[in-house]
């Protein structure tokens, strides 16, 4: 269901579509639609969004906005980050409310993932 003035789809670029479909897909079940060779619709079972075909990069040293994700084993997600071709941009620490780390995905997208615990 669509809500009114809330976050409803997110876009990043890919250079490979198939290697961040794998990698994606294979760490966090993300499930993806294709639309032609240029396009990959994902959905994380709770928000839709997409990789477009770019050789550009998703980074916040650079002024992107940055993706957060969460999990419950913050330790479980960083080894399989790395086990699938993620690159840890920041190894976890701490924060007002929890712990977290930065990685880049196959494409050098940089993405977060934090825990409570």
């Amino acid at each position: 269901m669509l809500k009114d003035k809330q976050i409803n789809y997110i876009e990043l670029p890919a250079s490979d579509l198939y290697a961040i479909k794998t990698f994606y897909g294979t760490v966090f079940g993300w499930t993806f639609k294709d639309f032609g060779e240029e396009y990959a619709a994902f959905n994380d079972g709770t928000m839709y969004g997409g990789f477009y075909h770019a050789d550009l990069k998703s980074s916040s040293q650079e002024g992107a906005a940055l993706v957060v994700l969460y999990a419950e084993q913050l330790e479980d997600m960083l080894e399989q980050v790395q086990t699938h071709g993620g690159t840890i941009v920041k190894e976890i620490f701490s924060f007002p409310g929890g712990r977290r780390f930065h990685f880049a995905d196959p494409c050098g997208n940089e993405l977060a993932i934090w825990s409570e615990k």
